[in-house]
């Protein structure tokens, strides 16, 4: 029986680390950066909306600047040869598992005096919504799966020299998990939710070379979540139905940008991030009932990301972007679940910004995000004693449409 409530439990944790993983770590912070793919985003620093790559840009936002937006992110995942673990063909393929959502964000930005500047930032830096039905073959290893993540970021920036900038930022992460699965073998069904507030922190710096070229580097640290909530199932079992507590270490982010203005028309950039995904090596569970509910190693991996842009100003108020980017998977074929059927993927992105006026701007971006085929095979057994064997293909791919507007003040 502790087996069951185990599964449960890990499904859950499983839910909240899709979210952050490759394909669901939402770097859709910006509108402006999306339009080149992120590239350059640590460098670029082109409004208060950049401070989420690196905190130290906001040395180059003047006065008092406020930037609102969103990214309505429009998924598909479908799994279709879905075989049990008996090879027989289920006939049985899963349309739309992965739901839209909005992923919105806000930053307000202050120059306290020539070299000090302030900043706040609300975002969804985590999010998913995958819905099986209740009776595909796969049940045991998933049926829902939700997450919601907001963090509010207080910043400071320091112009140190004339080239030099450092910056600094407090995290506060709220994140919900809510999900549902078959328990022993369809016999029944259980939900799990738990939520938490945790807090990391941010750094940052930023080189200008010349007023054409800059470089900039940023961490976010890894978060130490502790998820507190409940077990519930239809089914009259102590286990199912008790709290439960669970640790998870999210990873810690470092990125490096480059961008470099080739003339009055054009501008170049450049990005790379590592994803240290090795912090998290295992997942343990506690019980009220029973302290110590399980430890389940896992074998995820640290990943990268690899962006190039460019940007064309068209005239004194279009500039038009384009980027393309090749995005690392952190789940290996072995280790991959219903719950995160991931794979590498490449971004094609192309934006527009329109200055209003000097002192309003709007920004506008398109990606489509192409994934691999993925794979999920997993014999009986996987990772309850009960629960039943699954093969799947996966076709996954997402689209993008990030909206926004800078005022300054």
């Amino acid at each position: 029986m502790k087996k069951i409530v185990t599964l449960t439990a890990l499904g859950a944790i499983l839910a909240v680390t899709n979210a952050n993983a490759a394909g669901f770590h939402l770097r859709e912070q910006s509108a402006a950066a999306l339009g080149n793919a992120f590239a350059g985003a640590t460098a670029g620093a082109e409004n208060n909306s950049y401070s989420y790559f690196n905190v130290a840009g906001l040395t180059k936002q003047k006065g008092t600047q406020v930037n609102v937006g969103g990214t309505y992110i429009i998924p598909r995942a479908e799994a279709h040869d879905i075989y049990d673990a008996s090879g027989t063909d289920r006939n049985q393929d899963v349309n739309n598992i992965v739901h839209a959502a909005i992923a919105p964000n806000a930053t307000i930005s202050h120059q306290l005096n020539d070299e000090v500047y302030l900043g706040l930032s609300m975002n969804v830096p985590f999010g998913m919504i995958t819905k099986y039905d209740g009776d595909w073959v796969g049940a045991d290893h998933g049926v829902t799966s939700k997450v919601i993540s907001v963090t509010t970021t207080p910043m400071v920036a320091y112009k140190a020299t004339d080239k030099l900038s450092i910056g600094a930022g407090l995290p506060i992460q709220y994140v919900k998990a809510r999900l549902s699965n078959a328990v022993l073998g369809g016999a029944g069904s259980a939900t799990m939710e738990g939520d938490t507030v945790d807090v990391g922190y941010q750094l940052g710096a930023m080189y200008e070379f010349d007023d054409d070229t800059r470089i900039g580097v940023g961490y976010r640290s890894e978060i130490n979540h502790k998820l507190k909530g409940d077990i519930s199932s239809d089914l009259s079992v102590a286990m199912l139905n008790q709290d439960i507590s669970a640790r998870l270490d999210t990873p810690a982010m470092f990125s490096v940008g480059a961008y470099h203005r080739l003339n009055d028309k054009w501008e170049v950039m450049a990005e790379y991030q590592r994803v240290y995904w090795n912090s998290f090596d295992s997942l343990d569970i506690y019980g009220r009932e029973v302290p110590f509910v399980s430890s389940t190693p896992e074998n995820w991996r640290d990943t990268n990301f690899y962006a190039i842009g460019a940007s064309y100003q068209m005239d004194n108020q279009w500039k038009l972007r384009l980027g393309f980017a090749y995005d690392e998977s952190a789940v290996k074929e072995a280790d991959r679940t219903p719950r995160i059927p991931d794979s590498d993927r490449y971004w094609y992105s192309i934006g527009l910004s329109y200055a209003y006026s000097e002192k309003l701007t709007f920004d506008a971006a398109f990606t489509y995000i192409k994934a691999k085929d993925a794979v999920v095979n997993l014999p009986n057994g996987y990772p309850s004693a009960t629960s039943r064997g699954v093969y799947a293909e996966y076709d996954n791919s997402v689209k993008l449409v990030g909206l926004s507007l800078n005022y300054k003040f």
